[in-house]
């Protein structure tokens, strides 16, 4: 298949006038040799047999090594393919003197023994090659005059033009002789890939740098490479010129794969599959697994790529530490992604789970049974083992182990043997399994544990008259204490009820650190924020405006305020809206739901509706109060952290608490400020690096 000459200059080269590669016009197979030998290529392919090795019946050519040159055949002077030429170098082996014992070829032999030590030698050489994919087998006749048999000595080589291979893709090269004399050489070689396809990771991105020319038009797809099935697609555009993708980290998993290929027709498609040793992508391929549950007893492990894992069920008791495996009596068993299995079990139990491990670490448990029969139940779980000649125990599966009922052991199954194996007996036990070796019992515990919730309330009723005493002997005291702790509870629930969206200006990391710390400590107060900074994803879903006005309408709805955070990046855009009425998108960052929200923000205070609604703010160490636009001031418009009282209670609102509350709330938020403000005005390149991020969900409680 023609492969686009931009494709092999950008991985072969940084252009085509200095690209080095030698090219090749004859659309045919074609084979050389050395000086002195002649050679031959037989038209077509061959089958590959290697087959067994024999003994040389005397001096024998056999290959010695592979070299391998990239070169590129050409159908157009721009439709090129890159090609491997295979150069095999022959040897002599073996001596005529080896051969003359008068037994093995006979006296009658003598006077024809001369004439084969000054023949030519004549071999049979075959090229195997592979690249997923393709395979092919070449024969070439190779013939070495008598000059040049010299045994152990290299005779020269043959060349073979060529074999045709993608991109990065991974070429296996295997040579022997027919018949083989020797086990046959093989060569592996990995070609070079696109170079312009670049992965980095930046903190919780990666990014995805495709470097090709501006007016270069081409397809990029992300899907995952399973091993069982076909491929899934995942995320498909089709791009003009250099792009870059972000993915979040928590996208990554092992068989994520990356295609490119050109908007044009029958292209080469590119494929890499980066993360494939990748610990991140490792780890959130368990995050992403699932277990479900296939009525009425099959299950199936969900998950984007192929596991190599182990599935065993096991006994999670209610409130007692970790599930017990139920091996024995119950095998494990490998699990296939996506595929659906069945344990051997009779009925289900809420108590039964699922437990999946790999390489002996356990990394996924449910219990799938507890959605359809409800929560845990306290029920004793009698695991019965079958023998020989009708032998059969009963024990009865504790933390501690499988403890047999009719024992001295010091536990509740023991105290309580005579009794569960009358249950047994009874039928009133659900068998949960059974077989040869033996059967699963879960026998109901309730009517045992109701006998010690007598006393158990009792105790309660007990310690609650003794309280009751202490309340009336110590009333001064706790009504001056209920009085306090009214007051916190009154001014908590009003901060709790009024929710804030936060808009500002992408000025810079640090300035965005400075957000996100005020972000996160208004939260403390409790306040329900609402920030771009925490609200990435649902940006590149939804769009920076259509996220803004959901995030604007839900607030007012509610009741809560608009906080306008002026920066001086902040007081330019604005000037921008101000003055031209617009504001070109592609100027602002993806993620600046500022530039976004004006055009929504300034109909607000054009009409007179933003009394009430919105609250202004600024740094005063970054910002020159009289530098925010004389529109915004018809609102409050607060310098911080000097005026964080009144910013506060602003955003309190009605019911606001008691003065002194709002002093310390408002010490608090200034001293979590200092540092990120102070980190604000250092010279450019000593500020740190990072932001605080906030939930991943995006909005804090």
């Amino acid at each position: 298949m023609p492969v686009p000459w931009f494709l092999l200059s950008l991985a072969l080269g940084p252009s085509p006038v200095v690209l080095s590669l030698e090219r090749l016009m004859e659309p045919q197979d074609a084979a050389r040799c050395s000086p002195g030998l002649s050679c031959h290529l037989w038209g077509g392919d061959v089958l590959c047999l290697p087959g067994a090795v024999e003994p040389a019946p005397g001096p024998v050519l056999v290959p010695t090594r592979l070299q391998t040159e990239l070169v590129l055949r050409c159908h157009t002077e721009t439709d090129c393919n890159l090609c491997v030429r295979v150069a095999v170098h022959l040897a002599v082996r073996g001596h005529w003197e080896e051969f003359e014992d008068e037994e093995q070829f006979g006296r009658a032999a003598d006077s024809e023994l001369e004439e084969p030590k000054n023949a030519s030698l004549q071999a049979q050489v075959v090229l195997s090659f592979q690249a997923y994919p393709t395979a092919r087998c070449v024969l070439l006749e190779v013939q070495v005059p008598a000059a040049l048999v010299q045994p152990g000595q290299s005779v020269g080589s043959v060349i073979f033009d060529c074999f045709e291979a993608a991109l990065g893709a991974e070429v296996r090269i295997w040579s022997y002789t027919q018949p083989r004399y020797q086990k046959e050489l093989s060569f592996i070689q990995q070609l070079p890939a696109l170079p312009w396809l670049n992965v980095s990771a930046d903190g919780e991105d990666v990014h995805l740098v495709l470097d090709v020319s501006e007016e270069q038009q081409f397809g990029l797809s992300l899907y995952w490479n399973q091993v069982q099935g076909p491929t899934k697609p995942w995320w498909h555009r089709n791009l003009t010129g250099p792009q870059t993708i972000t993915l979040n980290h928590t996208d990554l998993v092992p068989c994520l794969c990356i295609q490119v290929w050109p908007l044009e027709p029958d292209s080469v498609r590119t494929s890499i599959c980066p993360f494939k040793n990748d610990t991140r992508a490792h780890r959130n391929l368990w995050r992403a697994a699932r277990l479900q549950l296939l009525p009425p007893r099959g299950w199936r492990l969900v998950a984007p790529c192929s596991l190599a894992a182990e599935a065993t069920l096991c006994w999670q008791a209610p409130g007692r530490g970790s599930c017990q495996p139920l091996v024995p009596p119950l095998s494990r068993e490998n699990v296939t992604v996506n595929e659906a299995l069945e344990f051997p079990l009779l009925k289900g139990h809420p108590n039964l789970c699922v437990q999946v491990s790999s390489w002996e670490k356990l990394q996924l448990q449910e219990c799938l049974w507890s959605d359809s029969l409800g929560p845990p139940k306290d029920d004793m779980l009698l695991v019965e083992t079958r023998g020989p000649q009708d032998n059969r125990s009963i024990c009865a599966l504790e933390p501690s182990g499988c403890t047999p009922l009719l024992s001295g052991a010091s536990t509740r199954a023991a105290r309580l043997g005579e009794q569960l194996l009358q249950d047994l007996q009874s039928g009133q036990c659900l068998q949960l399994w059974d077989s040869d070796l033996g059967a699963l019992w879960a026998c109901p515990m309730d009517k045992y544990i109701h006998q010690r919730w007598a006393l158990v309330w009792l105790a309660c009723l007990l310690f609650a008259a003794v309280l009751f005493l202490l309340l009336l002997l110590k009333k001064d005291h706790v009504k001056g204490w209920l009085r306090l702790l009214k007051e916190d509870v009154y001014s908590g629930a009003a901060a709790r009820g009024r929710a804030a969206l936060l808009l500002y200006s992408a000025d810079d990391a640090g300035f965005e650190r400075l957000v996100g710390t005020l972000a996160s400590a208004l939260c403390q107060l409790p306040l329900r924020v609402v920030v771009d900074l925490w609200s990435r994803r649902e940006l590149s879903a939804q769009g920076s405006l259509a996220w803004f006005h959901a995030q604007r309408l839900q607030i007012l709805q509610e009741g809560g305020m608009v906080i306008l955070l002026f920066s001086p990046g902040a007081v330019a855009l604005c000037q921008e809206w101000l003055q031209d009425g617009t504001s070109a998108p592609g100027a602002h960052r993806p993620h600046d739901a500022f530039a976004a929200s004006l055009s929504c923000v300034l109909p607000d205070f054009l009409q007179g509706r933003a009394p009430g609604r919105y609250i202004g703010a600024y740094f005063d160490s970054l910002l020159h109060p009289d530098a925010v636009p004389a529109l915004f001031r018809a609102v409050p418009v607060l310098a911080l952290p000097s005026q964080l009282p009144d910013f506060l209670r602003t955003l309190q609102g009605p019911g606001a608490a008691r003065p002194g509350w709002l002093w310390n709330r408002a010490e608090q938020v200034s001293r979590a400020l200092q540092p990120a403000l102070d980190s604000c005005l250092l010279p450019p390149g000593t500020q740190e690096t990072g932001l605080e991020m906030g939930p991943e969900a995006g909005d804090r409680t």
